[in-house]
């Protein structure tokens, strides 16, 4: 199964209609995207919580890594840039965390509320190398900008 991005966008607009609460939006998020393809193993959020420190946030898949500073790992990558990162092949990646030993690639993408500020990195792993394409990563920013431009 592949995801079908208009559908699944749809799908986020409809349930998240109203929310402003970051934490249920992201669990929503986690769930949906989730279950929407066979790639997805981890999709989660590392929360912005501290200066240059993420946590885990709601998730979907087995345990994560509890704590990232933003100098360390895809995801603090992700958050110090605030820009997609888009990882072919993770053991390749300089810093790389492994969180799980079966993630071959990545996709993490950078989170904003409402007044442009930080809140979040979303983190999709994969058992499978190259599982992401440009493709995935702009869809997915779009469907984050949306649900998450009324998050307070």
């Amino acid at each position: 199964m592949t995801v079908d991005y208009p559908t699944l966008a749809k799908t986020l607009a409809a349930l998240t209609e109203g929310e402003t609460d970051a934490v249920a939006l992201m669990a929503t998020v986690a769930c949906e995207v989730h279950h929407a393809d066979d790639r997805f193993d981890w999709t989660g959020f590392y929360r912005v919580t501290g200066p240059e420190m993420l946590k885990i946030g709601p998730y979907q898949g087995g345990h994560g890594c509890l704590s990232i500073p933003f100098s360390r790992g895809v995801c603090g990558a992700a958050a110090r840039d605030q820009a997609v990162q888009l990882v072919a092949d993770v053991d390749a990646f300089p810093g790389h965390i492994a969180c799980a030993s079966s993630t071959r690639s990545e996709l993490v993408l950078p989170v904003f509320d409402g007044n442009g500020s930080l809140i979040a990195v979303f983190d999709i792993d994969s058992d499978q190398p190259a599982a992401f394409k440009t493709q995935d990563a702009e869809a997915l920013s779009e469907i984050l900008k949306s649900v998450f431009s009324a998050a307070i």
